[in-house]
């Protein structure tokens, strides 16, 4: 499929880019925005940047810590965390795929950089950006994942798929995950 036929990040796609199986970061289960429960719900079920959207919630601004990346072709891809600028609490787990022939040369060596979310550095930008939540999950975090976001056995979060277009292109394709 190339870029221009895609119009939804594909969930065990996304979470293959680092992890052998999906059930290894998760169990995933796709539910409506009338099954997520609040604050999920308003964290998640929108058409808006998530760095936005978390610091207005934390009522804080956010760091990214870059985990791991990887580049196949024009494909950047990397796995984050965002915690907030005010006491470091992580409030939200990521994976994003970026096809950087859709964006320009400072915007992908700002994101390449790894010193500031992708959202920012877009809004920064202003890069024309049109966000498109696709799915809302229902999250069981594995061991890594519950280590990550300090979350005890068995306690459900969730996340959701989304795709932005910039400039009218499908460039970013996310998973993100957020804390209570």
């Amino acid at each position: 499929m190339n870029d221009r036929q895609r119009t939804t990040p594909d969930l065990d796609e996304l979470v293959r880019l680092f992890y052998d199986n999906p059930s290894e970061l998760a169990d995933f289960t796709e539910v409506s925005a009338a099954e997520t429960p609040e604050p999920f719900k308003e964290l998640l079920a929108h058409d808006h940047h998530m760095t936005v959207t978390v610091e207005r919630f934390h009522q804080s601004p956010v760091d990214v810590q870059v985990l791991q990346t990887d580049t196949v072709g024009a494909a950047y891809s990397r796995k984050i965390l965002l915690s907030k600028q005010t006491d470091g609490k992580v409030v939200q787990f990521g994976i994003v795929r970026l096809h950087c022939n859709h964006l320009s040369a400072i915007v992908e060596q700002e994101i390449k950089s790894e010193r500031i979310p992708v959202g920012r550095v877009l809004i920064n930008h202003n890069v024309l950006r049109q966000v498109q939540l696709t799915s809302l999950w229902r999250v069981v975090p594995g061991e890594e994942l519950r280590d990550l976001l300090a979350l005890e056995p068995g306690e459900v979060i969730y996340g959701r798929t989304a795709l932005i277009f910039c400039d009218g292109e499908p460039a970013v394709e996310l998973l993100e995950i957020v804390t209570p």
